[in-house]
């Protein structure tokens, strides 16, 4: 890998820190909330007698329970997409050995 290369890694490295932790100082007094909650505000201020079309098949006991579904959730989700990458960038370099 080349030097530029290199010092273009470690600025976007330093940039994705940089976003993760600006907004911890920024904002002291911040819940996170997430998506779904921010969404059913904003329908009910919309339309007061709106009826979800379904609800959930399974709701999770607690708040902890439900955070660590979604954390698993996106553990299996990310072990998929970088075994995938994986295998292709194995594969790119089993094609370029064999042209050698």
């Amino acid at each position: 890998m080349s030097m530029t290369g290199v010092i273009k890694n470690l600025l976007l490295i330093a940039i994705v820190i940089a976003l993760i932790v600006i907004p911890l100082f920024t904002q002291k007094d911040a819940e996170f909330g997430g998506a779904d909650g921010e969404a059913k505000q904003a329908i009910t201020e919309i339309d007061a007698d709106y009826n979800p079309w379904f609800s959930p098949l399974i709701e999770p006991k607690s708040g902890e329970i439900e955070s660590l579904l979604f954390s698993l959730q996106a553990a299996i989700g990310s072990g998929i997409l970088f075994y995938g990458l994986g295998h292709m960038m194995g594969r790119k370099k089993k094609e370029e050995a064999a042209k050698q």
